[in-house]
């Protein structure tokens, strides 16, 4: 069997199937990509035996169908260090003797039969559907994937939750210390639906869907999804359970509301934050009208902090603490100019949403405060 590639295109292909594979696998053909080749394309898959991930490539010419693996550190180092040029494969379909001819040489390597690969099953059970532009997905999972949690007790909380109803579609993520709420109100379904997405799949998807187009169609059911997006598929298991009440969470009568430049906040809590107890990481806010001042500071080491930022502060006066770290990991997952802070009582979460929402969009982030002790 001969075929010829783009270098560049086949390097770029095994660069985001690769962080499916695992360092150790329960069999030894996952750590191998397996190569397709019918129809003028070759059909590239790496899978953990958990999640699965393909990628269509276009041929410049082939001569026959055929089906291969090849270990994954032989062909990674191998085509990452060619500039872009055609690559032609030649591959003895008895012996699996594989020969790549590239401008000034060639490689020369063992493949593996792909007969011993696993083949996923489709999801054809209780299905239910979901399609959505792949930008949108990918910034909900920028938005959420930071949130979620790392807990051998509730594990459906280490995951991302898709919750289908007849008014939005919710993607929520949460580890009990902060929480992240996306709503788009031009997805819903008058059947509910919901999956959780565990985190390995949903960095997968991350990364395949930055420099994706057009939709992508969710296929799920109790056990497995399907995503389905230009030129690959991601098959993956899921997390089973019953996610918590997430809205019983939110607070929705905070009355003090701050307005604040997004990188000026996050600049002032990463200049004071080193000064802050390295067990808490608590920084403290005090409010009044027309001025935030952050402060924090380490008994033990004998250090302080404090800058004062402009901004705008309808309520009462309040001091309220969080932790320094994930305030910043909330604001860093925003792409706003400017922040709208809604605070209760120093006992209440405090909830944190971009001034100017995507339309059919509602973006909220919900972070718990840390007792201070005056």
């Amino acid at each position: 069997m001969r075929f010829t590639l783009s270098s560049s295109a086949l390097n770029s292909r095994l660069q985001a199937l690769c962080k499916v594979i695992n360092a150790k696998n329960s069999l030894s053909i996952l750590e191998s990509f397996l190569f397709q080749v019918s129809n003028g394309q070759v059909l590239i898959t790496a899978s953990d035996g958990e999640n699965t991930m393909r990628s269509n490539l276009l041929l410049d010419e082939a001569d026959t169908d055929g089906t291969f693996a090849i270990p994954s550190h032989t062909i990674l180092d191998a085509v990452k260090e060619l500039p872009e040029q055609p690559l032609t494969f030649e591959v003895n379909m008895d012996n699996f003797e594989v020969t790549v001819i590239y401008q000034n040489g060639q490689y020369q390597f063992k493949a593996l039969s792909g007969e011993e690969y696993p083949q996923e099953r489709a999801v054809t059970e209780d299905v239910h559907v979901i399609t959505l532009d792949a930008e949108l997905l990918a910034d909900n999972i920028n938005h959420t994937l930071f949130a979620t949690d790392n807990s051998e007790i509730r594990p459906v909380m280490n995951g991302i939750y898709f919750d289908l109803t007849s008014d939005a579609l919710s993607i929520v993520a949460s580890d009990g210390h902060k929480l992240v709420r996306c709503r788009n109100y031009s997805i819903k379904s008058e059947v509910p639906s919901s999956f959780i997405l565990p985190k390995k799949p949903a960095a997968l998807l991350r990364s395949v869907l930055d420099k994706a187009s057009g939709d992508v169609v969710i296929k799920f059911n109790a056990n497995t999804a399907e995503f389905h997006f230009t030129d690959g598929q991601l098959n993956c298991q899921l997390i089973e359970g019953v996610f918590p009440n997430y809205n019983a969470a939110i607070p929705e009568d905070n009355p003090n509301e701050v307005t604040i430049d997004r990188k000026s906040l996050l600049g002032a809590i990463r200049r004071v934050l080193p000064f802050a107890s390295m067990s808490s990481q608590l920084i403290r806010f005090r409010l009044e009208t027309g001025s935030l001042e952050l402060s924090s500071e380490d008994i033990d080491f004998a250090t302080h902090a404090k800058e004062k930022l402009i901004c705008e502060y309808n309520g009462t006066p309040l001091e309220i603490g969080f932790r320094g770290d994930f305030f910043t990991e909330i604001l860093n997952s925003i792409d706003c100019e400017s922040i709208k802070i809604y605070l209760g009582d120093p006992s209440r979460a405090g909830v944190i949403v971009p001034t100017e929402q995507k339309e059919n969009e509602d973006v909220l982030m919900l972070i718990m405060p840390l007792l201070l002790n005056d």
